[in-house]
């Protein structure tokens, strides 16, 4: 069962980590497409989109390392501290999965109303092309977060029930 513990965690660490760099790969690919939109764009729509592309693709650039650095040192970290201890470390994981489970819920109400307001402001300011290119990069930008917060709230979800119920069994 300690190897259980131990590959479990860090499995999920390990999926982080790949979530961090996914991130990262969809900065560049922002940051590149607004490079691209700055050079080759001639309308004034294409040149709307190359601040906020910028600003989404360094923003999402910020996201990925954090998700990266703060996952990756976790990797070796978990088995060590699981054989100093190894029902503190099964707490511990347990509440920050609880905790994580609730941040999760508070993202997946706060990005569909970002992506409301971004919709509102393509609708109500459709001549402005500055604002339309706003509102579609924060669209683009939060349903990409989205998808990635998707996938660690389904980990996350599963990594918590499967420590709960090994802290039951010991």
């Amino acid at each position: 069962m300690d190897t259980d513990i131990v590959k479990l965690s860090t499995d999920w660490a390990k999926a982080e980590v790949f979530s961090g760099k996914m991130v990262g790969l969809f900065s560049a690919l922002t940051i590149f497409t607004a490079i691209g939109f700055w050079y080759l764009g001639k309308t004034a729509m294409a040149k709307a989109f190359v601040w906020p592309l910028l600003v989404a693709g360094f923003f999402l650039f910020a996201v990925g390392a954090g998700l990266f650095f703060a996952n990756r040192p976790r990797v070796a970290r978990f088995e060590k501290a699981y054989r100093q201890n190894p029902g503190a470390f099964v707490q511990q994981e347990i509440q920050r999965t609880a905790e994580s489970q609730k941040q999760l819920t508070l993202v997946f109400r706060i990005l569909p109303l970002i992506i409301i307001i971004a919709a509102l402001i393509i609708l109500l300011l459709p001549d402005f092309h500055h604002w339309r290119a706003i509102g579609i990069t924060v669209i683009a930008t939060a349903a990409f977060l989205m998808v990635v917060d998707s996938n660690t709230d389904s980990r996350n979800i599963i990594y918590h029930s499967q420590l709960s119920l090994s802290h039951l069994r010991a």
